[in-house]
């Protein structure tokens, strides 16, 4: 396995692993946590420019070379699933909905046995017109990132204006079958409280589950400042001046959001909403993600500042058994959490684009 530094100071986080990585069974951390859950970025570009996430001009995208192909990233998939114990497998990028070959790497995820559950995060643009098309090709659910259902908000948000594109995105993915369908936001320092009341409003007239998430340090400006994050409960105490919110009584589990119930009322149906407090509130005892980047990386955590070559691995030619073990030896070392609480914190080289929802 080659570790791939990303040019920084390696921050102590967890104690290094004591033994070698099981060679066999789930795929497990020193810490006792099981990935069953692989997050898979098809690539870094995208279509919008989210002021959290990117400058106005983009980034220098990766080369198309350096990408994994279909036949590589399916092989990857297959050990991932038949070998490592991975149930649950979602698409991101940058923007999943840019890279033509999504509906063959659907597929061929559906294909595989045991079936994981497919997923896919998508910023909507264009899933309009391939919604049905991917829950034919085994599609089963999907999240839509939108921080705004105000059009001057969402464009200066994103830099584009485009929220009619996204909102009939949601509509053909309802329609399609893709539920149930998950709104992911992303709250602006500015106009967010406001935006999280209308949004959760929309949501529950639509049937759209709502998720608002924790601005993380993870821009490519490297700009992140924690006295602008609006925290989950700041998030809370304004949504209950205009909801009834209920704490859910589900098992949270290794799920990332914390639910509630929202009643009836105000003119909107009952639902439910969540919210998810990377920063405020981590969850990481809990986690069971790995994480593969579009170019062949493994990383263990979302904050991870090491990352393991499997690319490298595919075109030397290594047999499916030394991929696994790269594998399983890249997330036996995964830290204890993401750490962006502690004073020596260090943002990861990539912006989130690069690394994958």
């Amino acid at each position: 396995m080659t570790l791939t530094s990303l040019g920084l100071p390696s921050v102590n986080r967890s104690a290094p692993p004591l033994d070698p990585a099981p060679t066999t069974g789930p795929l497990v951390d020193t810490y006792g946590r099981v990935a069953t859950d692989l997050r898979v970025s098809l690539t870094d570009k995208c279509n919008l420019r989210c002021t959290y996430c990117m400058p106005a001009e983009g980034l220098d995208w990766l080369p198309g070379d350096a990408l994994l192909s279909t036949d590589e990233l399916s092989r990857l998939l297959r050990i991932a699933v038949t070998r490592l114990g991975i149930t649950s497998v979602r698409f991101t990028g940058g923007e999943p909905l840019v890279t033509r070959h999504l509906e063959d790497v659907v597929a061929a995820a559906a294909a595989l046995e045991p079936r994981p559950e497919i997923t896919l995060t998508t910023n909507g643009i264009g899933l309009a017109r391939r919604a049905a098309g991917l829950k034919q090709a085994g599609l089963d659910r999907i999240n839509v990132s939108l921080d705004s259902v105000d059009a001057a908000h969402f464009a200066r948000i994103t830099r584009r204006d485009r929220l009619a594109d996204v909102l009939d995105g949601l509509a053909a993915a309802k329609a399609a079958g893709l539920a149930p369908v998950k709104v992911n936001a992303v709250l602006d320092p500015v106009s967010g409280l406001d935006d999280a009341v209308t949004l959760l409003g929309y949501c529950l007239d639509h049937g759209y589950q709502l998720r608002i998430i924790e601005q993380m340090p993870l821009d490519a400006g490297h700009t992140w400042q924690r006295g602008t994050v609006i925290d989950a409960d700041t998030i809370l105490a304004t949504l209950r001046k205009h909801f009834d919110l209920r704490t859910d009584p589900k098992p949270r589990g290794s799920a990332p959001a914390e639910l509630w119930q929202v009643a009836a009322g105000a003119g909107h149906p009952a639902g439910t909403v969540g919210v998810i407090a990377s920063v405020s509130h981590a969850f990481c005892s809990a986690c069971d993600r790995t994480r593969l980047t579009a170019d062949g990386q493994i990383r263990s955590c979302l904050f991870s500042t090491e990352e393991s070559d499997l690319r490298a691995l595919l075109r030397g030619g290594a047999d499916d058994a030394d991929i696994e073990a790269a594998w399983r030896t890249a997330m036996w070392g995964k830290p204890a959490g993401h750490g962006i609480n502690n004073p020596d914190f260090v943002q990861p080289a990539r912006p989130m684009s690069a690394i994958g929802g």
